[in-house]
């Protein structure tokens, strides 16, 4: 994505994001671009809410006005967004590539792939960034997924686990 219009989608994400406690109406704009995508917010740099699609369900546009909606209100490990907040927030859209299946997690590049864990019916997800801004090594980085996931910290070794990789673009 060119630098233009990297700026354009975060304004406009800042636009969503503003307009959630103005109700002012924020024009929607043309991009046929379809790709996963999540919103994290954070507030003076702790992570505040982080919503996203590891497939597309919208043009990209349309799904950043939903995800910065639901990573202020409906993230449920935080309060939904107050607007007396919004002065510390910063807002950061990440674009994935499309998931790709890995036999083995000796294929997982801990800072450059992201990872989905599936297993037994639970699944969890961190982009990959998560693992540069927690310093988390593999093992701490698989094990936190599985407590994400609702999962034994050492359920990355079931045989029965499926491992999917992405890579995201991140917009600050």
């Amino acid at each position: 994505m060119k630098e233009e219009e990297k700026k354009e989608i975060l304004g406009f994400a800042y636009e969503c994001l503003f307009s959630l406690f103005t109700y002012e109406k924020v024009d929607m704009k043309e991009c046929d671009a379809m790709c996963g995508a999540f919103v994290t917010l954070r507030k003076n740099g702790e992570l505040r809410g982080c919503i996203g699609y590891i497939y597309p369900v919208a043009p990209l546009y349309e799904m950043v006005r939903m995800l910065v909606r639901d990573a202020a209100f409906n993230d449920c490990r935080f309060k939904p967004l107050r607007k007396d907040e919004l002065s510390s927030i910063s807002l950061e859209i990440s674009l994935l590539t499309p998931m790709k299946d890995i036999k083995s997690l000796d294929e997982f590049r801990l800072g450059t792939d992201g990872l989905m864990m599936s297993l037994r019916g639970r699944r969890a997800l961190f982009l990959p960034d998560v693992a540069d801004e927690t310093g988390w090594d593999e093992v701490t980085f698989f094990e936190q997924l599985c407590l994400k996931a609702g999962l034994a910290k050492d359920a990355y070794k079931d045989k029965e686990a499926s491992f999917m990789t992405f890579q995201s673009e991140v917009i600050r």
